[in-house]
């Protein structure tokens, strides 16, 4: 008989949900999840590489409990002396161009390399339901069973300034459980880009060619943003074409200022299908990492992003307390219904809850 291909999604053959499950199971269960862990055996276990740990202790960070919150501060802080050792790279691109093939074979040829890589992907919520599909472990179920490597996929929900706070302190964990690399996978979409770019060490764009996107790409400002362009699917028919667009956007980078790194922005082909070009991106970041730390820009650089986030967490808090108190929720709703019928502008219904600040 012939071994059927593992998936990573295991499931008993010839055995149904339904004729496992009872309530006995699934009392105990819940009953198991429900138990918090206390911080320091978290800690501990993050600290000895257990993946189940780093897991549980990622969710307590993404909870909106406060109980849970207060629970992963504390492990934050205990795990902040062992961060800050890995390198951080933001990865972005439309939907379509090949993100998580790219990151699969990518990550698997730095855990050949002996690295052990940690892939947090940020996926898009629909603005209707509030669901995500959260599928990276079924799109990279090679990488996803590699005991070097770990996926860890997160909604986007209502406000990326969350989750991208999430993201930040999901790395400092993941730096703590001892992964060397740390790949962030955007959304490809609205303001992501910005917010990821803001914390990691080497933004990769990805792009297509022959899609129409390379006067696109010179439009928007996040090729200004990148420190590479990989062009990919640079394979088959499509080879020529990602040549032209190669010469395309070398020539408009060179309309972009110097960077302060001193690092001049490269393009470069690679399939991810064919598993080419992927060992000299992974050159390429490594060339850049050493430019940046002999010159102290990588240093900079992090204590840069760190103030940065110091003031969008300040931001965030306030906004949140301010939207939380009770006048302002009850003045919210009746200005609402104000400029519903056209009795206020949104602009004075913004000073008249604005004020009640002062009386708060």
């Amino acid at each position: 008989m012939k071994n059927k291909k593992k998936s990573a999604l295991k499931q008993t053959e010839g055995v149904s949900n339904s004729e496992i499950i009872n309530n006995n199971f699934v009392s105990n269960f819940k009953s198991k999840q429900s138990k918090t862990i206390n911080p320091e055996t978290l800690v501990k276990g993050i600290l000895n590489k257990n993946i189940s740990y780093l897991s549980r202790a990622i969710t307590l960070i993404e909870s909106s409990n406060p109980k849970h919150q207060d629970y992963a501060n504390t492990v934050l802080k205990s795990c902040l002396p062992y961060a800050n050792k890995s390198i951080r790279t933001g990865i972005t691109g439309v939907p379509g161009v090949g993100k998580s093939t790219f990151i699969e074979v990518f990550g698997k040829h730095l855990t050949a390399l002996g690295k052990r890589v940690a892939v947090l992907a940020i996926d898009p919520s629909s603005s209707l339901t509030k669901g995500s599909i959260l599928g990276d472990k079924t799109r990279m179920e090679t990488l996803a069973k590699d005991e070097n490597a770990y996926i860890r996929p997160s909604a986007s929900g209502d406000s990326l300034g969350g989750v991208a706070r999430k993201t930040r302190e999901t790395i400092i964990l993941c730096e703590a459980a001892g992964f060397d690399v740390i790949l962030i996978e955007t959304v490809g979409v609205g303001q992501s880009e910005i917010a990821v770019h803001s914390m990691v060490d080497f933004f990769l764009l990805l792009k297509l060619a022959g899609a129409g996107d390379e006067l696109q790409g010179i439009k928007r400002g996040i090729i200004e943003m990148a420190d590479a362009i990989a062009i990919n699917k640079a394979d088959g028919n499509t080879l020529e074409a990602a040549k032209l667009a190669k010469v395309e956007f070398n020539r408009a980078l060179h309309l972009y200022p110097q960077k302060t790194s001193g690092w001049t922005p490269k393009v470069t082909l690679c399939s991810a299908l064919k598993n080419e070009g992927i060992i000299e991106i992974w050159e390429m970041i490594s060339e850049y990492i050493k430019l940046a730390k002999g010159t102290s820009y990588f240093d900079k650089r992090r204590h840069k992003q760190n103030t940065y986030w110091l003031h969008k967490t300040i931001e965030n808090r306030l906004k949140s307390d301010f939207f939380n108190q009770p006048k302002v929720k009850v003045a919210l709703q009746e200005q609402l219904k104000r400029i519903e019928n056209n009795e206020t502008t949104p602009f004075a219904a913004a000073e008249y809850i604005l004020s009640l600040n002062k009386t708060l």
